[in-house]
C-alpha cells in the first residue's frame, strides 16, 4: 500500500478500534475514505476532476450540457406558471462549472427567468466548495447544507449530476443462501480486510422487499455480492421534505433494479477511479481515489413514491439532450463557415464533445430520472421538453 494517505488510514483504524466488535460496515469505511472532514478524498485538494484528473463529467465537455439543462429548467418554470422566486438547488456541484454554464445561458437567453432564480448549492466537500465560490463569485448564489433548508419551502427544481453514485454503499454477499453484510477490519495496523457477518440493519432486507427481489432465492449463488445504497433513500426522504412544489432531476449512471441485481452481475458495480484508470479494489490508494457504485433507479422511483415524489419519466441522457436541442447544435456545427485552422479545430473539438455526451456506451447511456411533488394534475401531465420525442 505505497500510495495512500497515512493520516486517513490511521483515522479509519482508530474508528474501527473504537467499535465494540472491532469492525465497521463497508458503508462507513467508504464514507470515511471519501468524506473524512480532514483527510477524505472529497474533503481535500486531492480531488481531481477533469481531462487530467481521475474522471470527467458531462460539464467538462463544454458549456452545451449546462445550456441544455438550462432549457429544461426554463421549461419547468413555464409549466409551473412562472413562479417567483424559482429555486434551483444543485446538490454536489463539482467544480461549479455546471452552475456557471446554466446561469450564464439563462441570463443571456431567458432574462425574465434569470431574474427570479434563487440558486442554492449543497456541497459536502470543503475543497470543491472553495473552488465553486471562486468560480461563481460574480453570481448571487448561496451555499447551505440540505438540513438548513426549511421543510416544504422549495418551489422549483432540485437536481444533481453524478452525485448519487458517490454515496457510501453497504456491501453484501450471499453465503449458504443467506444475506451477509461485508465489514472492514484492520490487519497490521493500517491495512484493511473484509469479513462477513449478520447484516448491521434490517433495512437491507426491507430494501429488497421494496424492489420485489428475492435476493436469497436459489438464482443468487453463494459468492454473489453487490451493494445497497441506503444513503440514497435517506437523501430522497430529505429532498421530499424540503420540496413544496416542483421537480427532482437526477442524472447518473446506473440500472433499473432487475438489471442491477441480475444474477450474472455477481460482483456488483463498485468501481474505483484513479488517474483515469478504474479498478475494483477500494483498499488501495486510500484517500487518493474516487469510489463509486452504480445507481439503482428503481429504488429511487419506489422509495420516492413512498416519500410523495411522483415519477414523471425516466430516459437516457442521449435522448434527454437530443430532445433539448443537442441534435440541432451538432447540425449547426456541420454548416460552420470556420476557415482558419484554430477555429476549425475548435469546431471539431466541440462536435466530438457533443457526440461523447450522446454516446450510449458512455455519458449518453446515463439515466435521467425526473420526479415531482405538489404539481397540479394539468402541470404533471404537461410533457417536459427533455422527455419529448426528439
Amino acid at each position: 500500500m505505497d500510495n495512500y494517505s497515512r493520516e486517513l488510514c490511521e483515522a479509519i483504524a482508530l474508528r474501527i478500534s473504537q467499535t465494540s466488535q472491532q469492525r465497521i460496515t463497508f458503508a462507513e469505511y467508504m464514507d470515511l475514505v471519501l468524506y473524512h472532514p480532514q483527510h477524505g478524498y472529497y474533503a481535500s485538494d486531492r480531488v481531481n476532476i477533469g481531462a487530467k484528473g481521475d474522471f470527467v463529467t458531462s460539464p467538462h465537455m463544454g458549456a452545451d450540457f449546462g445550456e441544455l439543462l438550462a432549457e429544461q429548467f426554463a421549461d419547468m418554470w413555464e409549466i409551473m406558471g412562472c413562479p417567483a422566486p424559482f429555486t434551483l438547488v444543485e446538490m454536489g456541484a463539482g467544480q461549479g462549472i455546471l452552475a456557471g454554464d446554466v446561469l450564464v445561458y439563462l441570463q443571456r437567453r431567458y432574462p425574465d427567468f434569470f431574474n427570479v432564480i434563487q440558486y442554492l448549492i449543497v456541497e459536502k466537500s470543503p475543497a470543491l466548495k472553495k473552488e465553486q465560490q471562486q468560480r461563481l463569485q460574480d453570481f448571487p448564489l448561496r451555499w447551505c447544507e440540505l438540513s438548513e433548508i426549511p421543510s416544504n419551502s422549495i418551489i422549483g427544481c432540485c437536481f444533481s449530476n453524478e452525485l448519487v453514485d458517490a454515496f457510501p454503499v453497504h456491501q453484501f454477499a450471499i453465503d449458504k443462501g443467506q444475506l451477509r453484510e461485508i465489514y472492514v477490519i484492520t490487519q497490521d495496523g493500517i491495512n484493511f480486510i473484509e469479513v462477513t457477518d449478520e447484516p448491521s440493519t434490517d433495512r437491507l432486507d426491507r430494501y429488497f422487499e421494496l424492489l420485489g427481489i428475492g435476493i436469497t432465492s436459489p438464482v443468487y449463488p453463494d459468492g454473489y455480492r453487490s451493494e445497497v445504497n441506503l444513503a440514497a433513500l435517506d437523501w430522497l426522504t430529505a429532498i421530499a421534505d424540503k420540496l413544496q412544489r416542483g421537480y427532482l432531476l437526477t442524472i447518473d449512471y446506473g440500472y433499473p433494479g432487475d438489471r442491477y441485481y441480475n444474477p450474472a452481475r455477481n460482483q456488483g458495480t463498485l468501481q474505483c477511479y484513479y488517474q483515469h484508470r478504474h479498478h475494483d479494489n477500494p483498499y488501495i490508494n486510500i484517500g487518493k481515489q474516487d469510489i463509486t457504485a452504480h445507481v439503482n433507479f428503481t429504488a429511487l422511483e419506489k422509495w420516492g413514491e413512498l416519500c410523495g415524489l411522483q415519477k414523471i419519466g425516466f430516459t437516457q441522457q442521449a435522448l434527454f439532450l437530443m430532445a433539448l436541442g443537442l441534435g440541432d447544435r451538432i447540425a449547426s456545427l456541420s454548416s460552420s463557415n470556420a476557415t482558419n485552422s484554430k477555429a476549425i479545430v475548435q469546431v471539431l473539438q466541440r462536435r466530438d464533445a457533443l457526440h461523447q455526451m450522446m454516446n450510449p456506451m458512455g455519458l449518453g447511456g446515463f439515466g435521467v430520472l425526473i420526479q415531482c411533488k405538489g404539481l397540479t394534475e394539468a402541470e404533471r401531465l404537461r410533457c417536459l421538453k427533455g422527455l419529448s420525442m426528439p
